[in-house]
């Protein structure tokens, strides 16, 4: 049964979510629009739904270091907008090779696969274009640019994705396991936190702080996510159960087994709340949303 305290950040949780989702629906209408399939499958991936963690993030992050989150809404979105090019790429044929996402068809299963190549990188320019037009400071605007294009590239999502393509077939050890998914996944949660920090005007130990936490659920998040693929079935994932085994790649799961996994998880996730202890003001949320995470059944 669900305590009282759980019910309120669950909650707050939705609401977030909820006002995050309102937004991403305002973005790229089709009215005049040079090419409105284009439009179609960048709207089609980014409102295909999810947990919206990084945003929620974000804002929540905002909210800690006494920010406005409604000021940081956009800079939430862009966040999401990236995230979302990262996925339509993943799933390519080159990559992943996934056919579902979220219980529905990938891009390229639904659009054709170059369509969905340009729907990501216009999800990728567009959350640079986003994030830009912020209204917050322009000293602010340019560091939320900053970290995340760095969170993007070779030092972040791009790396992380290139190395774990690169290995499919590699036997990896953990250390180098976990050098890929703190590019590939950890980094835009990192991202996401800090830009919530500075949307703020936080300060650098509060920065610190939030990369600490970031960092940690990012490798507990990961770890989850290959505990689920080899116990969860599709219809809980929103994708082929055992997609990882059958790519031939290397997880968690697979080199640590399921209980060792369990302890990793804990692990990282009382290390994220740790990291947040005497540098914010109220950080039940970004705590309950760690160990939220780390209890995930999808």
């Amino acid at each position: 049964m669900m305590n009282n305290e759980n019910r309120v950040m669950q909650q707050e949780f939705t609401q977030c979510k909820d006002v995050i989702e309102q937004r991403l629906r305002e973005y790229f209408s089709a009215d005049n629009a040079v090419d409105e399939k284009l439009l179609e499958a960048m709207r089609y991936s980014l409102l295909a739904g999810g947990k919206r963690v990084r945003p929620i993030t974000c804002l929540k992050f905002c909210e800690a270091a006494g920010g406005d989150a409604s000021k940081a809404l956009d800079a939430a979105c862009a966040i999401e907008m990236l995230h979302t090019y990262s996925l339509i790429h993943d799933d390519l044929p080159s990559m992943d090779n996934s056919d579902m996402r979220r219980g529905k068809q990938t891009s390229h299963i639904k659009f054709g696969e170059f369509t969905a190549i340009l729907a990501g990188d216009a999800l990728q320019a567009a959350a640079f274009e986003t994030l830009l037009k912020s209204e917050l400071p322009p000293r602010a605007v340019v560091e939320m640019a900053r970290i995340l294009a760095e969170a993007a590239g070779p030092d972040g999502i791009c790396g992380g994705q290139h190395l774990d393509v690169l290995n499919v077939w590699a036997p990896l050890s953990v250390e180098e396991l976990t050098a890929i998914h703190s590019l590939k996944t950890a980094s835009l949660i990192s991202a996401s936190a800090k830009v919530g920090v500075v949307a703020a005007g936080g300060t650098q130990e509060q920065i610190k702080a939030a990369e600490d936490y970031a960092l940690a659920v990012g490798l507990a998040f990961q770890v989850r996510d290959d505990v689920l693929d080899i116990t969860e079935g599709t219809e809980h994932l929103g994708k082929p159960m055992g997609a990882d085994m059958e790519n031939n790649k290397t997880t968690f799961a697979m080199l640590l087994g399921i209980d060792k996994c369990e302890e990793i998880i804990n692990r990282e996730t009382d290390k994220a709340i740790t990291a947040l202890e005497g540098k914010f003001g109220d950080t039940r949320f970004l705590a309950w949303l760690a160990n939220m995470l780390a209890e995930r059944k999808k």
